[in-house]
């Protein structure tokens, strides 16, 4: 079994605080700077985000390349987390392989009285990169960014396109490379 974080409560405190910067600055990409690294196929940023964020009451889905029984047993000793077979159950979803994920129509996006009940995907690209890519606006974003994450279908940006459209509703989303992380969250528009 591989390690967790080796100072659980500041570890946590310290990739939390990463994710709601990420959160708050939609395209922003910020680094993961805690937990025990890669858990092949999963990032680095992932996993810490999962020991940080994911808990016995977080349904977690595993798309196909995530759902390997190293995974399932490091969140089930760290995290006690629930593993659910379908998408629209999850709280949580891990998606190793953008290229072949489900629409994000899949995932629960919550209701107009309990947006806050939708799920929050981690995707993992191949790099993040600031100032290129796909133009971003909205709240936390004081003039437009941009940002670009190959790996990541043209469906995958027309599914946050119309994800958008959903709002309260609709999902958010963590892009992970390696130790960086970048937030999409369902308030985020896409320009182009």
């Amino acid at each position: 079994m591989r390690p967790g974080l080796a100072d659980p409560v500041l570890d946590s405190q310290r990739i939390f605080r990463a994710a709601l910067d990420a959160m708050a600055h939609p395209g922003r990409i910020v680094s993961v700077d805690a937990g025990g690294g890669a858990l092949p196929p999963l990032h680095a940023a992932t996993v810490a985000i999962c020991l940080a964020l994911v808990d016995l009451e977080t349904p977690v889905w595993l798309d196909g390349a995530a759902d390997t029984a190293e995974v399932r047993a490091h969140l089930g000793f760290h995290c006690g987390c629930p593993l659910v077979d379908t998408p629209g159950q999850a709280r949580f979803a891990l998606i190793a392989d953008a290229v072949s994920m489900p629409g994000l129509e899949r995932f629960d996006a919550g209701t107009d009285e309990y947006p806050d009940r939708s799920a929050t995907l981690i995707v993992q690209a191949h790099t993040l990169a600031a100032g290129t890519g796909r133009r971003l606006t909205g709240p936390g974003i004081a003039s437009g960014a941009r940002l670009d994450a190959p790996g990541l279908s043209a469906r995958f940006w027309a599914g946050l396109r119309a994800n958008h459209e959903r709002f309260p509703r609709g999902l958010d989303v963590l892009l992970t490379a390696g130790r960086a992380v970048a937030a999409l969250p369902r308030t985020t528009r896409l320009e182009d």
